[in-house]
């Protein structure tokens, strides 16, 4: 009979562990489904959050046909790109990659409807938006960012995060609007934060998961408190569509150029007259070097800050103002958001000796061709000269200061057709006369040229890199 008593407790004993093992799971699968149910609403909101300030951008241009030969470069068809933006600023500032609108004669951007209508309710098939046309503040080619400004005021908008504070594997969003699908968003995980495409890129980047299409270039990378940490700006593909290789403009780069385009409508950088490269285990092995990372100096510019400072070539930077130097590129990068005329110091490692040098920043010399996208064709082309130039009137003068005299035309780009030979003219030379008379403006150099026969001798009074010269040429057949 306690046999049967004891079976029996066994029994019931194991039912009821059996029963609180059951209601446990139930618990746990609850908790589960709520966690779950949590982040989904937690994603949502956030998608809601930055959705009404990212933007589709619409840019066309006008050029040669896409692989049109030279005996058809006369031929002139419509160009046609599209692209995503950011607004960050309620006044319509607003980010994009300058690839998107770099040979743009008119820019749009769609700006997209409110969540919810005027009645209150919410709708999932809304109204395109409002479409309207942009300005171009300013294009960057080196870091492929660009802003533009819409007449609005009171936009959604969103604020730049720190990219210095992204690790791999942070969750991260990237919106857009993929092959022109409005306002799409993707999910994936930051996979590296500072990569360079190649060993002396000059750009580096923020590599992600994150489902990124054409299309969505220009659009914003976000962390999940809603904060834009980089632009989408590129992806490696063999099949042109996204293979979970993503490439974003960490913000910090962001920051500093929107921040310049916006208080003075130009880039400056500063430098301190070197070559970073980033040591490499090759380079490392076959110079002896006792790491294999970090930053050495290939060259010291003669005669600049860091010659003065004692720099020599083979020295290995260790940090700059404290801060450890990883590769070249993230010190030509710090460097670009020092003030001009301020100083910087070097720790440096010079075969095994430690050293603290003090190294002032000066301007880098801006990149000439920066001024080829505000000339048209029709208006700008001097023909026989194979030239496009350029007025100078007071919003160019403000990015050539210290010019050696106040008239003369500027070369913003040469012809396509143009001779490529070193002793013509220049992107970026200020001619003051051609063949003795004076230039003062377009109307002065057109009617000059138009004197010009095949085979007559030019010469013209340049100023280039700050130095007078003369430039002299004959006009070809």
């Amino acid at each position: 009979m306690n046999y049967k008593r004891l079976i029996i407790w066994i029994l019931v004993t194991a039912v009821l562990a059996f029963c609180v093992d059951m209601a446990a799971a139930q618990r746990s699968s609850r908790r589960n489904a709520v966690s779950l149910s949590d982040l989904s609403k937690s994603f949502q909101s956030l998608s809601e959050t930055v959705g009404p300030a990212v933007v589709q951008i619409f840019a066309v241009g006008y050029g040669p046909p896409e692989g049109a030969s030279k005996t058809a470069s006369s031929l002139i068809t419509k160009r046609r790109a599209g692209g995503s933006g950011v607004i960050l600023h309620p006044d319509g500032y607003i980010v994009t990659n300058a690839h998107v609108v770099s040979d743009a004669k008119r820019v749009q951007v769609l700006l997209p409807t409110p969540t919810e209508d005027k009645r209150g309710a919410k709708s999932i098939l809304k109204p395109e938006g409002e479409r309207i046309g942009a300005q171009i503040i300013g294009i960057d080619r080196e870091t492929d960012i660009a802003v533009l400004k819409v007449p609005r005021n009171d936009l959604p908008h969103l604020e730049l995060g720190d990219s210095d504070e992204l690790r791999p594997g942070q969750i991260v969003l990237a919106f857009g609007s993929p092959m022109g699908l409005q306002n799409s968003v993707s999910m994936g995980v930051v996979s590296a934060v500072a990569r360079q495409l190649g060993p002396e890129s000059p750009m580096i980047y923020i590599q992600t998961d994150a489902s990124i299409n054409p299309g969505n270039s220009g659009g914003p990378l976000v962390d999940v408190e809603g904060r834009v940490v980089g632009i989408n700006t590129l992806i490696f593909s063999h099949a042109g569509g996204s293979e979970g290789i993503g490439f974003a403009a960490p913000s910090n780069i962001v920051r500093n150029i929107y921040n310049q385009f916006r208080s003075s409508g130009r880039v400056l950088r500063g430098h301190i007259g070197i070559h970073a490269q980033t040591i490499t285990p090759t380079l490392a092995a076959g110079l002896g070097l006792n790491r294999d990372w970090g930053v050495i100096c290939g060259d010291v510019y003669p005669g600049g800050p860091a010659d003065a400072a004692g720099l020599k070539v083979g020295d290995i930077i260790l940090t700059l103002d404290g801060k450890p130097m990883e590769n070249g590129r993230q010190l030509d990068v710090n460097l670009y958001r020092r003030p001009i005329g301020g100083k910087v110091t070097l720790d440096i490692d010079r075969n095994g000796q430690r050293l603290a040098l003090d190294v002032t920043v000066i301007e880098r010399a801006d990149d000439q061709t920066q001024f080829s996208d505000l000339v048209k064709p029709s208006e700008n082309l001097i023909p026989k000269l194979g030239i496009l130039c350029l007025d100078i009137d007071q919003s160019i003068r403000r990015h050539l200061p210290n010019l050696r005299a106040d008239y003369g035309v500027l070369v913003a780009a040469r012809s396509a057709d143009a001779p490529a030979l070193s002793d013509r003219l220049r992107a970026g030379d200020i001619i003051y006369t051609m063949n003795s008379t004076r230039i003062t403006d377009l109307k002065t150099i057109r009617d000059a040229a138009a004197k010009l026969k095949p085979g007559d001798a030019v010469v013209c009074q340049v100023e280039r890199n700050g130095r007078l010269m003369y430039v002299s040429f004959e006009i070809d057949l």
